[in-house]
């Protein structure tokens, strides 16, 4: 990896910013609304503070868990983000590589320029996972689910908060119009299907893969979607892009995993942008942790380098954490290590 790529998150966003259009940075960058929640989602994170423990060994630190039963070396993933194109001409691809460097699942939008078989051409080993959006009803989404197992996709990932598009200030003032255009919901033309219960019954059973809920904000919703089949939740506002105002991530998380976490895998998304945020996470109960813009930025400044470059900080922060927490194990994180924190 080059020696002249960005070591901090802001580096990373202010490095990216300069390479792309403002129309492009609107598009990835922006928010819903006046940004309230975009803006929260980072610093909800730091209204939690850590408590640490000392004279304990911690020569070596692990960062391992396990989503969906499956052992993993560290809990970042690669959340899905659209049109990978718009960032560098390797596209979705490109982030496939560095992730997989990284050790970290990556999860490829519907709304992506690589279809799921491309994607499995390019990198076949590389551990991955399927996010859908329900385009053509339900029938639509059940047809896409069909060949996953066998392009080897581990999980798929169901987003569940995009009943409508929600307002977007910056790309309304700049609109973007990339070639070939992202197959976003809205491009699309066709009206977005609702999902409802029953509908997620439907896809958990004809799902070849354990199916994830993405878009969850609230305890009961969390309880419907394990009732009705699901693997896991994904604690997200849409990284901010949908309602403006919502509660950020940080601030649901715990009630989340305190309703399902002893059934099912609880991740989370949503402003992580320090290895202390993840280790934040897991303590409030989170197995895994999804990674948006930063992978974004990195893609953008560095192609896979760059993504790779993003995640491998990361997780040397993380391992930092974990060693001046007095955690040898990060699953031994739990609640004892966090606490409201009185700067907030």
């Amino acid at each position: 990896m080059s020696a002249a790529l960005p070591v901090t998150p802001a580096g990373w966003e202010a490095a990216a910013r300069a390479a792309l259009s403002p129309e492009a940075w609107a598009y990835y960058a922006g928010g819903a609304a006046d940004e309230v929640t975009l803006e929260d989602n980072v610093a909800a994170w730091r209204r939690w503070a850590l408590r640490s423990r000392v004279l304990v060994d911690v020569t070596e630190v692990d960062t391992a868990t396990t989503l969906l039963g499956v052992p993993r070396p560290h809990p970042l993933l690669v959340a899905p983000t659209a049109f990978h194109r718009g960032l560098h001409a390797g596209a979705e691809p490109e982030t496939l590589r560095g992730s997989a460097r990284a050790d970290a699942i990556f999860c490829l939008s519907t709304s992506a320029t690589t279809t799921p078989a491309e994607l499995a051409a390019a990198e076949p080993g590389a551990p991955r996972w399927f996010q859908l959006y329900l385009r053509g009803g339900l029938d639509g989404g059940v047809r896409m689910l069909a060949p996953l197992a066998d392009l080897g996709y581990e999980a798929v990932v169901v987003t569940v908060d995009l009943p409508v598009l929600g307002v977007r200030d910056r790309e309304r003032a700049l609109p973007w119009d990339p070639e070939p255009a992202p197959s976003t919901i809205a491009a699309s033309g066709e009206a977005p299907y609702v999902l409802d219960a029953r509908g997620l019954e439907t896809l958990v059973a004809a799902s070849p893969v354990p199916l994830l809920v993405k878009g969850v904000l609230d305890a009961r919703d969390a309880r419907t979607a394990v009732e009705t089949g699901a693997a896991g939740v994904v604690v997200s506002n849409h990284g901010g892009r949908q309602l403006d105002t919502v509660l950020a991530t940080a601030d649901v998380l715990p009630e989340v995993a305190a309703e399902v976490g002893r059934d099912v895998d609880v991740l989370v998304d949503g402003g992580v942008r320090r290895g202390t945020d993840v280790v934040a996470a897991m303590a409030l109960g989170a197995r895994g942790v999804l990674i948006g813009r930063p992978c974004l930025w990195g893609l953008a400044v560095g192609g896979a380098d760059g993504v790779q470059a993003v995640l491998t900080q990361l997780l040397d922060e993380v391992r930092v954490a974990l060693a001046l927490l007095g955690v040898g194990h990060a699953t031994d994180l739990s609640a004892a290590h966090v606490t409201r924190a009185p700067w907030r």
